[in-house]
């Protein structure tokens, strides 16, 4: 959560407006906000009169929610009191791994698997603890926790050039590297694919890419890297980044971790994102976390988390009603079942989901 959409939430509870996901939401988002040493009174308020003013509203939802509230019994008073102080002080937890929703039933995450195509149309299905050695022409492929590409330097000029594509499919992510002939990595995220020569002969090294990769390119100046996409032409200039070319995305987003990149022209330094026109400067984690097992959220709207979460889970989504438009902010491991992270969203801003089969029903 980003400090205005915290600082909006405090605003609901100083005017007695929080409904009881925001007194969940504040509870989660108190503790982290402190813990992180990100309070300011001066910005946020007092925050022991904050946590005084929300106790006093959960107190007088409890008493207009008891039927008999003027004949309560004692006890049922400090069970009340005693349900606020762990509220208050496990609410993190509780936000994070209470699981209370239960739906038709549940769709399990994606998997680390690829289809490798070699150039006579063969396709080699890889899986972690798969082994195979192969030969094209001058280049040799060993497949062995990455798939490596080896040219014999002496033959590479007199054979004819042929490409292979590596490719997942929805609901898979590569399960180890790809390693160019030239020594340069690439993994690949769900619904993607990497087309490339078995052997690099020309004076420019280009692939093209649909989907998401993230590159850690060996650099030669003398024979530039370029990666093609239908809205972009990147240029390495030795570097670490990330492509995102989904079809379904408006717009195609380069972000570079390390090094410098050039975009349709544009040179961007470390922690800068292009999309082909424009250049900004970005939270790189937000756009390398899948590779590293998690989603990242980052003031993004239900449709693009949904569009995200489709991709990994292999689902269909749908929408009932009119969506808020709030931005949503969570990182969450890639290996929970959708349900899990469902309920995380549903906690934090209201919104409601429906699982059937292998459709998502997102209800505002």
């Amino acid at each position: 959560m980003t400090k205005e959409n915290f600082l909006r939430l405090i605003e609901r509870v100083r005017g007695g407006i929080a409904s009881d996901q925001d007194i969940r939401l504040y509870n989660a988002w108190f503790n982290k906000f402190q813990s992180l040493n990100e309070w300011n009174d001066a910005e946020l308020g007092n925050s022991g009169e904050l946590r005084s003013l929300m106790e006093r509203q959960i107190n007088e939802k409890i008493n207009m929610r008891a039927p008999y509230k003027m004949v309560r019994p004692l006890w049922t008073r400090f069970a009340a009191a005693a349900s606020i102080v762990l509220c208050i002080s496990f609410g993190g937890y509780y936000f994070l791994h209470k699981q209370q929703t239960t739906y038709k039933n549940d769709v399990a995450p994606g998997r680390d698997q690829a289809t490798l195509t070699l150039a006579n149309g063969q396709k080699i299905l890889l899986t972690k603890g798969l082994y195979r050695q192969l030969a094209q022409g001058a280049t040799a492929v060993q497949i062995n926790n990455g798939i490596t590409y080896t040219t014999d330097v002496t033959a590479k000029e007199k054979v004819e050039t042929t490409y292979n594509t590596l490719s997942t499919a929805i609901g898979e992510q590569s399960p180890y590297p790809l390693i160019l002939p030239d020594g340069s990595k690439v993994w690949l995220n769900a619904q993607s694919s990497i087309t490339f020569p078995t052997a690099f002969n020309g004076k420019e090294r280009i692939v093209k890419i649909t989907g998401e990769a993230l590159f850690e390119v060996a650099h030669n100046a003398k024979h530039p890297f370029k990666v093609q996409t239908e809205k972009q032409t990147i240029e390495d200039i030795g570097t670490t980044f990330n492509v995102n070319a989904y079809a379904d995305e408006s717009i195609t987003k380069t972000t570079l971790i390390e090094g410098k990149v050039k975009v349709n022209g544009m040179l961007l330094d470390p922690g800068q994102q292009s999309d082909g026109s424009h250049i900004k400067t970005v939270n790189t984690r937000r756009y390398t976390a899948w590779k590293n097992g998690d989603f990242y959220f980052e003031d993004d709207n239900i449709q693009t988390v949904m569009r995200e979460l489709s991709r990994w889970y292999n689902v269909k989504v749908n929408y009932e009603g009119d969506m808020t438009t709030e931005g949503f902010d969570a990182q969450i491991s890639r290996s929970k079942n959708i349900s899990a992270i469902l309920q995380i969203f549903e906690n934090t801003k209201g919104v409601r989901f429906k699982i059937e089969g292998r459709r998502i029903t997102v209800i505002e």
